[in-house]
């Protein structure tokens, strides 16, 4: 009976072990899968960024230079602190 019973126990315990191994690589197979999936998501993320940003730039200085070439573009008036010659007339005829 003791025989027996020990190799109840050995068959058991080699059971648990497979068990816990099994359990072990399926975990690890798991953390590494995730790992790649999780770089190769950030990665993704990360391009598109530098992506977004690189065309926001190009639009900016494509404004820019297209703002800097317009010779109609005026930053003042330049009749701004000329006086009007007609104001004297239009205050005759209407007073009001």
């Amino acid at each position: 009976m003791n025989g027996t019973s020990m190799n109840r126990t050995t068959r058991l315990m080699v059971v648990i072990a497979l068990a816990v191994v099994v359990v072990g690589l399926a975990g690890y197979g798991v953390y590494v899968y995730g790992q790649k999936a999780g770089y190769n998501t950030g990665y993704q993320k990360a391009q598109a960024d530098v992506k977004a940003q690189q065309e926001a730039l190009a639009q900016k200085a494509a404004e820019e230079a297209a703002k800097a070439a317009n010779p109609f573009q005026a930053t003042d008036n330049p009749l701004q602190n000329v006086a009007d010659p007609l104001e004297k007339t239009k205050n005759i005829l209407n007073p009001f």
